[in-house]
């Protein structure tokens, strides 16, 4: 079992007071829940951090979510000289803060800055390429990314653009009918621009040192399901246009355009269960700039983007039964299929012990069984179904605190990966 990166949690508690006696929801405001936990990965070594989350500050909507970690040392070569070094970060997020005298404008951020000892990087994605052509590098990296977002006064947005309804033993209530809807006629519909920096040092790059990337993005995306957290029914898609023009000290301009359509059918349920939904998903993807024909460094295409951007598979979103961006290509094409099966049995529910001793609330746990399917190429062209990789894989997810959190096991030709991350994977 190869490059497990597996979240633990070693304790969690709620601290703090209410920030106001006047809460609408206790379990959405006024809470601060701290989570410490560790993790290991070929990456990063072993590392401990605090995180720490909360909702409905400054807003009922918004979200705070703030990490620190920090690892222990490694041994690392650089240019062939032996030393250690140690995994650190910290990240921050805030989300959904609606523009003050707007109704429908929501500002988003977040940043992270993490020191890595040992990164994975593929500077060759292509289908044909070997896992063991890999630079391992240390080097710090940084990201910073806004988002603006406005909910079109149509459909579900009209009377609705926050998206509030209510929530019992992680359900959506007064959901209905919802779903499956006339597109743009019902249903949620957002348009909005990102801004986006990158800065990615390569401690171990012969004559390659930092690649640098900021830019924009557009996006237009289509919500017709009956819980946007966890659908049972109804479709959503996003069309997303990335760009970086090149200017200052960015590497080189490029750019990426894709879409992403996600599908859900509610299916009969078993003895054991409460929901059963069968979950298909297909993303594509083309970079109009990439020139595979010429390259400004070895292995470095001219105008193309960063290597975890743009057409990349492999990681804890697309093709889990691979290490993270292990394939990169000019054209992309993935597609999953996920049966989600949530369970009647719940023990922090039924045992009285848990019930009253767990500081969140863990409305159900749900079984997931995956396939994968997924390809790159140098245009879009046939090879994207030809040449394609497969994985399987198990899932185990619960709702906690009102947010889908899941522990991913995928076999790929390349061995066995894991991974623990909030929301399902066709949320990103």
């Amino acid at each position: 079992m190869k490059r497990v990166s597996l979240i633990l949690a070693l304790t969690s508690s709620l601290i703090l007071a209410q920030e106001s006696d006047n809460s609408i929801n206790i379990d959405k405001t006024g809470k601060w829940i701290v989570l410490p936990y560790a993790f290991t990965s070929d990456t990063t070594g072993l590392v401990g951090g605090v995180g720490t989350i909360t909702q409905g500050l400054l807003q009922d909507n918004t979200t705070l979510v703030a990490s620190i970690m920090y690892g222990a040392e490694e041994d690392i070569i650089t240019k062939g000289v032996e030393s250690k070094d140690n995994f650190s970060g910290a990240f921050v997020s805030f989300s959904n803060l609606k523009i003050p005298y707007t109704d429908r404008l929501f500002f988003s951020f977040w940043g992270l800055n993490k020191s890595t000892p040992k990164g994975r990087y593929y500077t060759d994605g292509s289908m044909n390429s070997k896992e063991e052509d890999i630079l391992i590098s240390s080097g710090e990296v940084n990201y910073l990314s806004t988002k603006f977002r406005y909910v079109l006064p149509i459909g579900d947005g009209l009377n609705n653009p926050d998206g509030k309804f209510n929530l019992k033993d992680g359900f959506a209530l007064g959901r209905e009918g919802k779903g499956d809807g006339v597109p743009f006629e019902t249903g949620e519909t957002t348009v909005g621009f990102e801004t986006f920096y990158i800065s990615q040092e390569y401690d171990n790059w012969e004559n390659f040192k930092e690649w640098k990337s900021s830019g924009v993005r557009v996006f237009l995306e289509h919500d017709n399901t009956d819980f946007d957290l966890n659908p049972s029914r109804g479709y959503n898609f996003l069309i997303k246009y990335s760009n970086d023009g090149g200017s200052g000290d960015n590497l080189q301009s490029w750019d990426f355009l894709e879409f992403k359509y996600s599908k859900y059918f509610e299916l009969d349920n078993f003895s054991f269960s409460k929901q059963d939904v069968l979950a298909l998903n297909t993303w594509t993807g083309y970079s109009f700039s990439w020139d595979n024909h010429n390259q400004i460094m070895p292995y470095i295409d001219e105008n193309r983007p960063p290597l975890d951007e743009g057409g990349t598979l492999g990681g804890m979103f697309r093709m889990r039964g691979y290490d993270s961006n292990r394939f990169s290509g000019k054209a992309v094409l993935y597609g999953t299929a996920e049966y989600r099966s949530i369970l009647k049995y719940n023990p922090f529910k039924s045992e009285k012990f848990l019930k009253d001793n767990t500081p969140v609330a863990i409305d159900w746990f749900q079984l997931v069984g995956f396939v994968e399917a997924g390809a790159v190429s140098d245009d879009y062209d046939s090879n994207l179904i030809t040449d394609m990789k497969f994985d399987v894989g198990v899932s185990i997810r619960t709702m906690a605190a009102e947010l889908p959190i899941r522990f991913d096991v995928a076999y790929g030709d390349e061995g066995v990966n894991m991974w623990v991350m909030i929301q399902h994977p066709f949320d990103f």
